[in-house]
């Protein structure tokens, strides 16, 4: 019997934050690529000894000349050009943005399709703005441009917007606003996260998926936990990119990846600060549970 060789994995450019210990950044994003059988290669923008739910930290910014030399290095071993996708988080400093964008069009100059999903994390509510100043500028100015699909929460979307969202059909028609045009270059899909629109009932939360022709809405029970583990988003996105390069739907990579969250959160042991990535990580594979998203008219 002649065994045949392993394909190879798609390969995801990760630049994001990193902590030695807790599931943030490229710490919350690099197990769940690999269990959907994605290759990171991973560039951290900071190196912290934890993250900030756990009080103080210790650690350093990386320079924006830190993250060019890991790139040089990579592509002089031919690894850059290989890779499929770009995955950009917690960025620390608006310069190390700007080495992401220029990498992102390098690359699109051989891979015109190049997905590069940007999560544009700013905030979220009660915590209010925690990057520093200059990166939600950065964001709305020079990367939702670039970007191939987006993932703020409902916090991080009005900060893009400029205004608080009202209802589900304002938040589509939000959306559709920042998507890409003939006339102007923008994302072709944005998903919300943590949507509480007035019009959606208290005890679910919901996921919105937006693009020029079509809307999605999963939902899931509201789970009340306190305090919310920290690398949720950090987490999503990798989930949703990995399904994405698998080959799924929009539609049904946003509710495999909101139902393998949902597990997560789920599964948190009371007072934990992080998601269970590893004791449930079967879940990011194969959640036991799967809510279905909903087309909606718009």
């Amino acid at each position: 019997m002649t065994s045949m060789a392993p394909s190879t994995p798609p390969l995801v450019l990760s630049i994001q934050s990193h902590v030695a210990y807790g599931h943030v950044g490229n710490a919350a994003a690099t197990l769940p690529l690999q269990l959907l059988g994605i290759q990171p290669v991973v560039i951290n923008t900071v190196q912290f000894s934890n993250h900030t739910g756990y009080g103080e930290f210790k650690g350093q910014v990386f320079p924006p000349e830190h993250i060019h030399d890991v790139l040089e290095g990579l592509r002089a071993r031919g690894i850059l050009a290989r890779c499929d996708a770009v995955l950009s988080g917690y960025l620390g400093d608006a310069a190390i943005g700007e080495v992401i964008l220029s990498v992102v069009q390098e690359l699109r100059r051989n891979k015109p399709d190049l997905c590069y999903l940007c999560d544009p994390v700013m905030g979220d509510v009660g915590r209010g703005v925690f990057v520093r100043p200059g990166i939600p500028e950065f964001l709305r100015r020079r990367a939702i441009e670039q970007a191939s699909l987006i993932t703020p929460n409902q916090y991080e979307f009005e900060l893009l917007h400029g205004a608080p969202l009202t209802s589900t059909q304002e938040a589509i028609k939000a959306a559709r606003a920042l998507l890409a045009t003939d006339q102007c270059p923008g994302p072709q899909t944005i998903v919300i996260t943590s949507l509480r629109t007035a019009d959606l009932p208290l005890d679910k939360l919901s996921t919105l998926a937006v693009t020029a022709q079509e809307a999605w809405m999963v939902q899931t029970p509201y789970i009340e936990l306190q305090p919310l583990p920290n690398g949720m988003g950090d987490v999503f996105s990798s989930v949703l990119l990995g399904h994405l390069l698998n080959g799924q739907s929009t539609a049904d990579a946003v509710a495999k990846t909101v139902s393998s969250l949902y597990a997560l959160v789920s599964r948190t042991p009371h007072g934990s600060r992080d998601l269970p990535l590893i004791a449930a990580r079967d879940q990011i594979m194969a959640p036991s549970e799967t809510f279905m998203a909903i087309r909606l008219t718009a």
